[in-house]
């Protein structure tokens, strides 16, 4: 009788980082694990294993010949949580084979920072630590110059995916008026989170605050840029929140050091950043390294979400709580390996 091998090929992450010890023990249940941390995990053992190989865990390339080796293969579970362009989905789909990721598990905490960070820029509070520490701190209504209140200033979304859409309910307390621009979504899904379904420039005109939170497509690289941040009110608080390759990210630096908008941003062209990259010393942006959805209890919860969707997916069953490849948008993304741990 042929084994059940689960190959374990996550880099970057690692079995310590998203598995508590009891999520580790059940993932141990379904198969005999193969596991590769400190490097990728070669071809020549891929390959070897492949004919006895029942799930994937990891972003091992997946192309058509190594399908057609694996023909037990059940799901590949890619818990970097990107849909990566290194599998041939289209074989996948024909086969049954799931591609399913945990993303979801950073949504909570990443709603929850854009919020820290977007009241950061509304009331300028790291700004007047900033004054105060230098001696030259204002008090009362002098404080608050150039200030505004996050409570019911008008929000814009930009990607309505499961970021998106946590921290809209994240927010519902503060009453804001929420447009969204989502080009991949009908109206409907919008208003049903009291939302006003709205075009970019509208949006961008509108918001006092604009959260991104869109992932990298073919049509939508580098498609926030000069004419964009022209657009947006003077004084407005620009957020991003997802993927650097959205903006233009020379011109978002020069929009925020004129002072025409405010921008915090947690993700970057290049990461690590480089020491002398002008982002670095750029006036008017509040930076954050990669941190906002890689807390503990996240990575935790991409482990144990991923492994309770192979539980099912052993048993015959349709995965529940992991994202799923869809032919019609997988191919048109242009996600690449990001390490926040």
């Amino acid at each position: 009788m042929p084994r059940d091998v689960i190959l374990v090929d996550p880099l970057p992450r690692t079995l310590d980082l998203i598995m508590e010890p009891g999520v580790r023990h059940r993932l141990e249940q379904l198969g005999e694990l193969f596991i590769s941390e400190d490097k990728p995990m070669s071809a020549e053992q891929i390959d070897d294993l492949l004919p006895e190989t029942v799930l994937i865990f990891g972003q091992t390339d997946m192309h058509t010949e190594r399908l057609n080796r694996a023909q037990r293969l059940k799901a590949i579970i890619n818990v970097e949580s990107n849909f990566l362009p290194n599998i041939d989905y289209k074989t996948c789909v024909e086969r049954g084979i799931w591609v399913i990721t945990p993303a979801a598990a950073f949504a909570s905490p990443v709603a929850e920072a854009a919020l820290g960070l977007g009241l950061d820029l509304a009331r300028g509070f790291t700004e007047a630590d900033r004054d105060f520490r230098a001696g030259r701190e204002q008090y009362g209504l002098a404080g608050n110059e150039g200030t505004f209140r996050f409570a019911g200033a008008p929000v814009g979304i930009i990607g309505f995916g499961d970021l998106g859409r946590q921290f809209r309910e994240l927010i519902r307390p503060f009453k804001n008026p929420v447009r969204v621009f989502d080009p991949w979504l009908p109206a409907e899904v919008i208003t049903t989170l009291d939302c006003m379904p709205s075009s970019l420039e509208d949006l961008l005109y509108a918001s006092q605050l604009v959260f991104v939170f869109a992932s990298v497509t073919s049509e939508n690289q580098s498609f926030l840029g000069e004419a964009e941040f022209a657009m947006m009110k003077k004084g407005a608080a620009f957020l991003l929140m997802s993927r650097a390759a959205v903006v233009d990210f020379p011109a978002m630096i020069a929009a925020a050091a004129s002072g025409h908008i405010r921008v915090a941003t947690d993700v970057f062209p290049q990461e690590p950043v480089e020491l002398d990259d002008p982002v670095r010393k750029a006036p008017g942006i509040l930076l954050s390294a990669h941190r906002s959805g890689g807390t503990r209890d996240a990575f935790y919860a991409l482990g144990s979400m991923a492994v309770a969707d192979a539980e099912l997916i052993m048993r015959g069953l349709p995965p529940q709580l992991c994202r799923r490849a869809d032919l019609a948008t997988v191919n048109r993304l242009r996600s690449k390996p990001v390490d926040i741990s």
